[in-house]
């Protein structure tokens, strides 16, 4: 049953992926970036889902049979969900207080060094990497205007 429901869900996110690529290629440039960055990847996910489900419908089906929160104890599975929702609540006040383009990089960086226990310079740089594919995506590719955050903007900043 779970084979049979995940091969039908990947090809129906195939055909729509695989239509809204097509249909965005005649679009302009910054009109058609979006789908076709988030459209060609999602249509290759989806085809690798399929292509997995037909080969080996037993190994999928086994595979489905996971459980991530019915394995922890309660208490466990409470504190991991209030840990996700202070993460995101601090993302959003880092949103706010900051404005995007410091806090994305902000978050990833938190993130891998507390909640990952990475290293100083590998959070760094991933950082780092983000903030840049960030700022030439949004800011030199698409122009989209974030709003400043409330703390440059109170210091002059922005």
């Amino acid at each position: 049953m779970h084979s049979r429901a995940s091969l039908i869900l990947g090809i129906g996110i195939m055909v729509i992926a695989g239509a809204a690529v097509i249909l965005a290629m005649d679009w302009p440039l910054k009109a058609k970036l979006f789908p076709l960055v988030i459209g060609i990847p999602v249509f290759c996910m989806a085809t690798a889902e399929v292509v997995w489900g037909l080969l080996d419908p037993a190994a999928r089906s086994e595979a489905m049979e996971f459980r991530l929160s019915g394995q922890a104890a309660g208490t466990t599975t409470v504190r991991r969900t209030l840990l996700a929702i202070g993460w995101l609540i601090g993302f959003l006040a880092a949103i706010v207080l900051l404005g995007y383009p410091v806090a994305v990089p902000l978050l990833v960086f938190l993130y891998m060094k507390l909640m990952g226990r990475e290293g100083w310079i590998l959070s760094g740089v991933f950082a780092g990497v983000v903030w840049a594919v960030f700022f030439v995506v949004f800011d030199r590719l698409l122009h989209v205007p974030f709003p400043a955050g409330w703390i440059p903007a109170w210091l002059g900043l922005a």
